[in-house]
């Protein structure tokens, strides 16, 4: 066997059944093995930064590690950007690269880039291959490694000769890990755990924010125990959108600049404060050293450098959410915390929107509650918003009955959602998976249509079109006295001809009466389907502007 041959035999030990990638010479070898092998299926993405987009929406959804492959220079470098990605909202992924030949490494021949350095901060683990016999213990560990702890992706970069050479001996996968060095600690310091406990029963205001880690810890269920057995109100960041269904009677919404007026006015009126795998950057706390001096904060993660990053953290945790909130909950007697639960609630119908129609256009906000209460209807839908103002009017605005919300919440990277919808379509095929983008973002993607008519992924894309950046349209209105610059995208396709030039049903609607029908139409289609609304431009992101 190759080395080429070892790293698919590797692969499907390791339950792998798609490969999102792109070939070149260097990865070659690992593309002649896939043709012997109908058991490890390969997507040809049309830009391998989507091949990596989509390794992330599959993991996402599937809850496994995803992965993807790309050739080296050109190949390895545009996959960048999709690693920083899923690095900042702790993806599991293992992303395999061609290199050049050993002996040619550090001569700058074609195609020849320091994959490894290059991708150092923006992965949780690298390798350089150089010997074929290591290839079953690295995958092993590259495996092991995405999966376990804080979840990221892991980097295997293969020189053309360890891919063609033989490998001496039996094929033996190693069926356990011991790595020196990595140990991730889950249950909970107990000295912790019990001033905790204390901390919960003495709160009067307590609030639950709940991040992205609960979502990599598959701690929906632990998080939705927690929250009722002790009545508390449950916020959440951007990544944390979905973890407590939308309509729950505990549930005060999003937090942050782009959040609601309830989740907010919870937090900054806390005396208590239990923060749930979310680092509270600037976008959710943009004041967190004020909140920390009225508040006690509880901060529980499985990353003990995330704990105290942003925001001082009085009870510090590090373990898995999961078995955490277990155990709070097993030490914690019933509370009732009825009054502060009534306020909010009672703030957060009073700060619920309206949203008027206008004549000539779709609003974004009415179409994303129309659009979640009819899809509900279906299945448990996994909705995939890109970054813009898309990506706040989809998180404020459907709601979740116990479906899915991806989105870059991190790195905040446009372009994320058509290759992450693939992907989580493929993991899912039985849910609705639906990509919502803007038209700025729609356009540094597209080419992905291509993909979702060849391998016939029956992925549902909404295209908010407003002619410009909405978001930084939202920002020079702020900060630069409404002097726009860069940000108009005169020059672009009419999305339905172009969606028909691929041979995917598409329609543009312009009225608020329209949507339900369109949707149903959308939803119907046993295709890949675009549905483009015209948008406002002055529409903003933030729900009460």
């Amino acid at each position: 066997m190759t080395g080429a041959q070892i790293i698919l035999e590797c692969l499907k030990k390791e339950g792998v059944s798609v490969v999102f990638g792109y070939p070149g010479a260097t990865i070659a070898p690992f593309y002649d093995a896939l043709t012997g092998d109908d058991r490890v299926k390969h997507v040809l993405v049309r830009q391998e930064q989507n091949a990596g987009h989509a390794a992330s929406g599959y993991s996402r959804a599937s809850g496994k590690v995803g992965v993807c492959c790309t050739t080296s220079g050109p190949g390895a470098t545009n996959l960048i950007t999709a690693l920083a990605t899923a690095y900042m909202d702790s993806i599991p992924m293992v992303a395999l690269t061609g290199q050049v030949r050993s002996d040619l490494l550090g001569r700058d021949v074609f195609q020849e880039a320091d994959t490894t350095g290059a991708c150092e901060p923006f992965t949780k683990h690298s390798y350089l291959v150089k010997d074929t016999q290591e290839l079953p213990t690295i995958m092993k560990e590259a495996f092991h490694i995405a999966s376990t702890g804080r979840p990221g992706p892991v980097l295997i970069d293969l020189p053309q000769d360890t891919l063609e050479r033989e490998y001496e001996g039996d094929f033996i996968y190693p069926d356990k890990v011991d790595i020196i060095g990595y140990k991730p600690r889950t249950q909970g310091h107990p000295l912790q755990m019990k001033r905790a406990i204390e901390a919960i029963a003495n709160a009067e205001r307590p609030v639950i924010c709940a991040g992205g880690g609960v979502v990599s810890a598959k701690a929906r269920k632990e998080l939705i125990h927690f929250a009722e057995k002790l009545n508390i109100p449950v916020v959440s960041t951007l990544m944390g959108v979905g973890m407590m269904p939308t309509e729950h009677p505990l549930y005060m919404g999003m937090l942050g600049t782009h959040g609601v007026y309830a989740a907010n006015y919870a937090i900054h009126h806390a005396d208590l404060i239990i923060i749930c795998g979310a680092r509270v950057g600037d976008r959710a706390m943009a004041k967190a050293g004020q909140i920390a001096q009225k508040a006690q904060i509880i901060h529980i993660d499985i990353d003990p450098a995330e704990i105290g990053k942003n925001m001082t953290a009085h009870i510090p945790i590090v373990g898995d959410i999961g078995i955490v909130l277990k155990k709070l909950v097993d030490g914690s007697e019933e509370a009732e915390h009825k009054d502060w639960v009534d306020f909010l609630t009672q703030k957060k119908e009073e700060h619920t929107p309206v949203f008027t129609s206008r004549d000539g256009y779709v609003d974004p906000r009415n179409f994303m509650r129309t659009l979640s209460e009819i899809v509900s209807k279906r299945s448990k839908a996994i909705l995939v918003a890109d970054v813009g103002e898309n990506q706040i009017w989809s998180a404020n605005n459907f709601a979740f009955r116990g479906g899915r919300f991806l989105t870059s919440g991190g790195l905040g990277t446009m372009g994320y959602s058509l290759g992450a919808a693939l992907g989580a379509k493929l993991a899912k095929p039985e849910r609705q998976v639906i990509a919502v983008c803007g038209d700025g973002s729609f356009q540094m993607m597209m080419c992905e249509l291509a993909t979702l008519v060849q391998h016939n992924i029956p992925v549902k894309v909404v295209i908010m079109e407003n002619n410009r950046l909405g978001m930084v349209r939202e920002l020079q209105d702020k900060l630069y006295g409404g002097r726009y610059s860069g940000i108009m995208l005169d020059g672009s396709p009419d999305f339905v001809t172009l969606a028909s030039a691929y041979g995917i049903s598409a329609e543009m609607i312009d009225d608020d009466k329209d949507v339900p029908n369109a949707i149903d139409r959308m939803l119907s289609s046993e295709n890949p389907y675009v549905l483009v609304c015209h948008v406002a431009a002055d529409i903003p992101s933030r729900q009460e502007d």
